[in-house]
């Protein structure tokens, strides 16, 4: 089965999205972009910008997953109220196209690509390049996209071998105990957010 990863990296101004495609163990990249909303346009009219654009991403690219950074405290209040209505924003047209949704923590999304969790996006940029074999560097925000999709495909893996072994014991002790926390956490909404 092949899972088609969306990942978005959510901003008012700029809205970093980029595809990666999973066929087996092959991690292809598909595309990536940055949706750009002039920042002398009035919130609503970005927000709107951007709902529409990405639309379009969704219908054109019918990602099977919505990979999406989970919020984080900001220092600054009025800042992570922006972000949190491109989220919103995000998170509506997902769920009007019926895509489920995962959340990931950026120090998590960090480690996962960069190998450290304070990774820089400079770094994570790069090392994107790498693993997708990209010509050339992504723009920051199309990166950090691209970082949520590959996060979540590396997941896909264990994932399979956790549902698999649902219900039988598993043979690696490593793969018990992660099979026990999942157990735990059944019943709660598909959206999750993984720690940091």
């Amino acid at each position: 089965m092949t899972v088609i990863a969306l990942g978005v990296d959510p901003g008012t101004r700029h809205l970093g999205w980029g595809i990666v495609s999973l066929d087996g163990n092959r991690l292809r990249h598909v595309a990536h972009g940055v949706i750009d909303a002039d920042p002398a346009l009035r919130l609503e009219r970005r927000l709107t910008i951007i709902d529409e654009e990405l639309g379009r991403v969704i219908a054109r690219y019918q990602p099977t997953v919505g990979s999406v950074e989970s919020l984080f405290f900001h220092r600054d209040a009025q800042a992570a109220a922006k972000l949190g209505h491109a989220r919103g924003v995000v998170l509506l047209n997902l769920a009007r196209m019926n895509v489920d949704v995962v959340e990931y923590a950026p120090a998590h999304v960090k480690r996962v690509v960069a190998g450290k969790g304070n990774a820089t996006k400079d770094q994570v940029a790069r090392m994107i390049r790498a693993l997708l074999g990209l010509d050339e560097t992504p723009r920051s925000d199309a990166a950090d996209a691209l970082a949520l999709a590959v996060t979540h495909c590396r997941r896909v893996p264990l994932d399979r071998a956790i549902e698999r072994n649902r219900g039988t014991a598993p043979a690696h002790p490593a793969l018990a105990l992660l099979l026990g926390a999942r157990k735990s956490r059944r019943g709660r909404s598909r959206r999750r957010a993984l720690p940091a």
